[in-house]
C-alpha cells in the first residue's frame, strides 16, 4: 500500500475522479502535480478543483521553455514523422512530465505516482516508462487498469454521487477528447471514432478554416543555428516564445491540420485530428535549410533513421539507450545546419522561397548550364558504364 502519492492531474472529469478514488481506495495523502506546457487557460481553476477534493500539496509548474528546447527542438533536429506524418505532439510532452513528476514525489517523500491513461492507449507506455528510468522502485498506479468503472458514464455517476464539478459537455457522451501542448493539439474519440466521418468545424482551435483565411499570402524568414531556430523576421525569441509565435501566424492561414489513423503502440489503430501549426512550418524550414547545409551522405543516413527515432519516442522510449545514441548521431550533423528561409504562407501551403547560409554546400559553378565549372561532363559516361555493368551481365 502507497504511503503518498502524486497525480499528474489535468483537472478534467477523468483526473478528477481518479483523485477520489485514489484517497477512497489507498486513504493516504495524494499530491496533484499539473505541468504546464502551453495547453492554455484551463490551467486556470485547477488549484481550487484540487484544494476542493481535499489536496493539500498543489503543484502546477510552467514547464514551456524547458519543453521546447530540451524535447521538441531535439526531436525536430530529425524531423520526426511517426508513420509518414504525425509529429508526435503528445509522445514528446510525456518524458517531460514523467520526470517532473518523479522529482516532486522525492521532494513531498511520496512513494508512489498516478496517472490517467487508459489501458488502451498509447500514454500508459509513455508515462510508465519515463517513471521507472527516474525512479525504478517507485510504484505506479493506474487507475484506468486496476478500478470498477467501465465507461466514462460510470465516472460520472461515481462524480455526481461524490460531489465532484463535471464540465457541462461531458454530462453526456463526451464529443470528443482532447490534449494540447505548445506543439499541437489533438482530438480522438466519440464523433471521430468513424474514420469516414468529417471531423465537424468545432474540433480545431488553433487554426482557421481555409474558407476563412485571408486571401493575401505572409512571407517569413526563419534563422537557424545549429539546426535550430532562432528568430523569426530578424527578431529572436526564446524557444517557447517562437514556437508560439509561429502558432499564432500559421494558425491564421490555416496551417498544420492533420486527419490521421495510426497504429497505437498496444496493437490498436486509432484515428486522430492533429493541430500542429507552428511545427509544420518549422518542419519545411528545416528540410530547406539542411537542403543547402548537409552532405548528401549526412542528409541520407539521417533519412533512414528518423522512421526508427520517431517510432522509438512515439513507443515510450524517449530516456532508452537507442534514443539517445540516435540523438548524439542526429546532433552531430547540426554544427553547420545555419542560415535563413524564406517562406509563403497561404491557405493552408508553407511555399519555400529560399534559403541561405554561410555554410552552404552549392556550387553554382558545378550546377550551372551556362558555364563548364569543374564539372568534366565525360567522366559521367564511365560512371554510368560501371553502374550498368549488372544489367548487362
Amino acid at each position: 500500500m502507497p504511503k503518498k502519492i502524486v497525480l499528474a492531474y489535468s483537472g478534467g472529469l477523468d483526473t478528477s475522479v481518479i483523485l477520489k478514488w485514489l484517497q477512497n481506495k489507498y486513504n493516504c495523502p495524494v499530491v496533484t502535480f499539473t505541468a504546464d506546457i502551453g495547453q492554455g487557460d484551463e490551467l486556470s481553476p485547477i488549484e481550487n478543483k484540487a484544494k476542493n477534493l481535499g489536496v493539500k500539496e498543489v503543484f502546477i509548474e510552467n514547464l514551456q521553455e524547458e519543453f521546447v528546447r530540451d524535447y521538441v527542438f531535439p526531436m525536430f533536429r530529425a524531423n520526426a514523422l511517426y508513420e509518414g506524418t504525425y509529429m508526435l505532439g503528445t509522445a514528446i510532452a510525456r518524458p517531460l512530465i514523467a520526470k517532473r513528476q518523479i522529482e516532486i514525489a522525492k521532494t513531498v517523500g511520496a512513494d508512489a505516482v498516478a496517472h490517467g491513461a487508459t489501458g488502451k492507449g498509447n500514454d500508459q507506455v509513455r508515462f510508465e516508462l519515463g517513471y521507472y528510468y527516474n525512479d525504478p522502485k517507485i510504484l505506479v498506479i493506474a487507475p484506468w487498469r486496476d478500478w470498477e468503472f467501465e465507461s466514462r458514464s460510470d465516472l460520472i455517476k461515481f462524480a455526481q454521487i461524490n460531489q465532484i464539478q463535471v464540465p457541462k459537455d461531458k454530462l453526456g457522451e463526451p464529443p470528443f477528447s482532447t490534449d494540447a501542448n505548445l506543439l499541437h493539439t489533438s482530438s480522438e474519440g466519440k464523433l471521430l471514432e468513424d474514420p469516414w466521418a468529417e471531423p465537424p468545424e468545432h474540433v480545431y482551435t488553433r487554426t482557421k478554416n481555409l474558407e476563412n483565411c485571408s486571401n493575401e499570402s505572409e512571407t517569413i524568414i526563419i534563422e537557424f543555428k545549429k539546426g535550430d531556430p532562432v528568430s523569426i523576421n530578424k527578431k529572436e525569441l526564446k524557444p517557447h516564445l517562437l514556437l508560439k509565435k509561429l502558432n499564432d501566424i500559421a494558425g491564421m492561414h490555416g496551417i498544420g491540420r492533420l486527419d490521421l489513423v495510426e497504429n497505437r503502440f498496444v496493437g490498436i489503430k486509432s484515428r486522430g485530428v492533429y493541430e500542429t501549426p507552428g511545427g509544420t512550418i518549422l518542419l519545411q524550414a528545416r528540410r530547406a535549410i539542411e537542403s543547402l547545409t548537409l552532405d548528401k551522405g549526412e542528409s541520407h543516413l539521417k533519412d533512414e533513421i528518423m522512421p526508427k527515432y520517431a517510432e522509438t519516442i512515439y513507443n515510450g522510449f524517449w530516456f532508452s539507450s537507442e534514443r539517445l545514441a540516435m540523438q548524439k548521431l542526429i546532433d552531430s550533423t547540426q554544427d553547420k545546419v545555419n542560415g535563413h528561409v524564406k517562406l509563403k504562407l497561404f491557405k493552408g501551403n508553407v511555399v519555400i522561397l529560399g534559403r541561405k547560409s554561410p555554410n552552404s554546400l552549392y556550387n553554382n559553378s558545378l550546377v550551372s548550364f551556362d558555364e563548364k565549372g569543374d564539372f568534366n561532363q565525360k567522366d559521367a559516361e564511365g560512371f554510368i558504364k560501371i553502374n550498368s555493368l549488372r544489367f548487362k551481365i
